[in-house]
C-alpha cells in the first residue's frame, strides 16, 4: 500500500505547524512544468527509438490473473512462498541473473520476525551504471478500505496494488535483451510494502532493506556499480488509469519525473498527465531509494483507483491498456538511459 504524506508531520515540513491531528490535504508550492518547458536534459537526451518493444498486453494480463489465482501473497505464508516459486521459474531463463535477498523484519503490532526476501532480476550485472525498475509484491492482510469491517478480514488478491507491477514486469523480461541499452538493469520486487496492521505500524520493510544494504555496500567500495536512477510501478493496470506527477517524485527526483513523463508526452500515452500534480504526496517504496539509497527514483502510481484496499481489486477491474502504456513508457526510459 503506498502512504499518503499526511498528518503533522508532513504539515510541520510545509508551514512548520505541529499538533495537528487532523488529515488536510498538502498544496504544495511545487508546480508542474507546462509543455513548453518540458526539456528532455539530465538523464539522456536521446529521441526515442523508431521501434518500441512488442510488450503482449494480452499475455501481461494472463500474468496477472495467474498470480491472483494463488490468492492472498502475504509476507511469509504459503501463497507467498507459491509466488515466489512461481516468480523464480519465470524469471531465471529469461535474465543473466537472479537474487533472492532474504531478511527478517518485526512489525510493531505483531512482535514477531517474520521471513521477507527481495527478489533482484539483473541483465548485464558486470555493467557499473546501472537503473533499477520496481514493484511491490505482497499483498495487505487486511482490506481495510471495505466500508464493512466485517470485511476486513476476508481474504482479497490485491490485483492491481500488489499484482500490476508484477505482471508488467513479468511480461518486459521477456523483452529485455532486445532492448538497445547501455546501462545494467534490475527489475526489484520488494516484499514487505503491505506488511501492516496498525496505523502506528511501520511501512516499506523490503525497499528500506536494499536501500540500506546498497548505502552500506557503496559507502565500503565506491567502485561498486552504482543506479543512476529509478521507476517504482504501483497500482499501474487498473482500469482508466491517471498517472499524474506525483509530488514526492516531483520535489525529490524532478530530472528524471520530467524525463519519464516527458517520454509519455511523446509516445503519446494518454494515461500520464505531464502538466499535472497528484492530489497527494504519496510515501512509497520511492521513498527509502531516495532518502536512504540516494537513487533518484520516482513513482508512477494511480492513486485514484476506486478498488484500493478492497475486495474487488480483482483482475477484471484492471486493464490491459494501461498495464501497455507503463510498459511503453518504461522501456523507451530504459533504452535512453546512460
Amino acid at each position: 500500500m503506498p502512504r499518503l504524506a499526511g498528518g503533522a508531520s508532513v504539515i510541520a515540513l510545509i508551514v512548520g505547524v505541529v499538533g495537528l491531528f487532523v488529515w488536510q490535504p498538502w498544496v504544495s508550492k511545487a508546480e508542474p512544468p507546462p509543455a513548453e518547458r518540458r526539456p528532455a536534459d539530465g538523464f539522456a537526451s536521446d529521441r526515442f527509438p523508431e521501434v518500441t518493444v512488442a510488450f503482449d498486453s494480452s499475455r501481461a494480463m494472463k500474468y496477472l490473473e495467474d498470480i491472483c489465482k494463488i490468492g492472498p501473497r502475504m509476507c511469509g505464508t504459503d501463497g507467498m512462498k507459491t509466488q515466489q516459486d512461481l516468480l523464480e521459474a519465470h524469471f531465471k531463463p529469461l535474465a543473466d541473473k537472479i537474487t533472492w535477498q532474504r531478511f527478517e523484519a518485526t512489525q510493531r503490532s505483531v512482535h514477531k520476525p517474520v521471513a521477507m526476501a527481495n527478489l533482484i532480476v539483473s541483465w548485464n550485472p558486470e555493467r557499473k551504471r546501472r537503473v533499477l525498475v520496481c514493484s511491490h509484491y505482497d499483498t495487505r492482510p487486511h482490506a481495510d478500505q471495505e466500508q464493512d469491517p466485517r470485511r476486513w478480514r476476508q481474504p482479497f488478491v490485491s490485483a492491481n496494488d500488489g499484482g500490476s507491477g508484477v505482471a508488467l514486469l513479468m511480461e518486459l523480461a521477456t523483452h529485455v535483451k532486445e532492448l538497445k541499452s547501455t546501462v545494467g538493469v534490475d527489475f526489484i520486487l520488494f516484499d514487505g510494502e503491505e506488511y501492516v496492521f496498525d496505523a502506528d505500524d511501520e511501512y516499506f520493510f523490503g525497499s528500506t532493506h536494499f536501500a540500506r544494504e546498497y548505502r552500506k555496500a557503496r559507502l565500503k567500495d565506491r567502485n561498486l556499480p552504482a543506479y543512476v536512477g529509478g521507476i517504482l510501478l504501483d497500482m499501474v493496470g487498473g482500469k482508466n488509469a491517471h498517472f499524474p506527477l506525483e509530488q514526492n517524485s516531483w520535489m525529490k527526483a524532478p530530472t528524471l519525473t520530467k524525463q519519464v513523463w516527458g517520454i509519455a508526452d511523446e509516445l503519446k500515452c494518454s494515461a500520464f498527465r505531464s502538466t499535472e500534480l497528484s492530489k497527494y504526496p504519496v510515501r512509497d517504496d520511492h521513498i527509502p531509494l531516495n532518502e536512504i539509497a540516494g537513487i533518484s527514483t520516482v513513482d508512477i502510481i494511480d492513486f485514484d483507483y476506486t478498488h484500493w484496499h478492497r475486495i474487488t481489486d480483482v483482475p477484471e477491474n484492471c486493464s490491459a491498456d494501461s498495464l501497455e502504456q507503463v510498459a511503453k513508457v518504461v522501456s523507451v526510459w530504459l533504452q535512453r538511459a546512460k
